[in-house]
């Protein structure tokens, strides 16, 4: 192999398969095992995006409504998964689905009672863990979603790109933003990043 050929090879030539193309054929394997009834390639699908669904959802209703969501929004999506035009789209696909569910979760929200929140040690941190995540819902849906990606599910900027379809670029401004205007509302002034 001449140098010219090993050079087109790599991955900065285009030669090889990037990590995100490698994901992405990945993906649409697990899609085509679950189009022909394999229940484990669908379990992989869920183990893959579940944070990220965990994520948006979390961003938008109350935490112990969470992972009932999560489960309603795989559910609807191993349904509807020959609805799916795109597989290299399966992750954008199935966040519309969640953000969808989480919209009506609020649409068919019966009205509830707050509790006393009288606690001591533990449940004071917990308290201040809530505050910080109502300061985050407080935000746009955008910066909101972003943050909660990245702050609760630990997701890096270049995995939320990936799982959610948002452009590199749009995901680092979300953050940024977002990480300023939560500083704001929970009165942190002078911080370093």
């Amino acid at each position: 192999m001449s140098e010219g050929e090993a050079v087109q090879k790599l991955p900065l030539f285009g030669g090889a398969a990037s990590s995100t193309e490698a994901e992405v054929s990945i993906e649409s394997g697990l899609i085509a095992r679950v189009r022909n009834g394999d229940q484990d390639a669908f379990a992989e699908l869920y183990r893959m995006y579940a944070p990220t669904i965990h994520g948006v959802v979390l961003s938008r209703v109350p935490r112990d409504d969470v992972q009932d969501i999560v489960q309603e929004v795989f559910l609807a999506a191993y349904r509807s998964i020959n609805a799916l035009r795109d597989d290299n789209l399966f992750g954008p696909w199935v966040v519309k689905i969640a953000r969808n569910r989480a919209a009506e979760f609020y649409r068919t929200l019966k009205p509830v009672e707050e509790l006393d929140e009288n606690f001591s040690g533990r449940e004071k941190r917990q308290n201040e863990a809530v505050e910080v995540l109502r300061a985050i819902r407080s935000l746009s849906e955008a910066y909101s979603e972003t943050l909660t990606l990245r702050l609760v599910e630990g997701m890096t900027a270049k995995e939320i790109a990936q799982r959610t379809g948002l452009k590199p670029e749009s995901v680092r401004v979300n953050l940024h933003r977002g990480m300023e205007m939560l500083r704001e509302r929970l009165g942190i002034t002078g911080a370093k990043r």
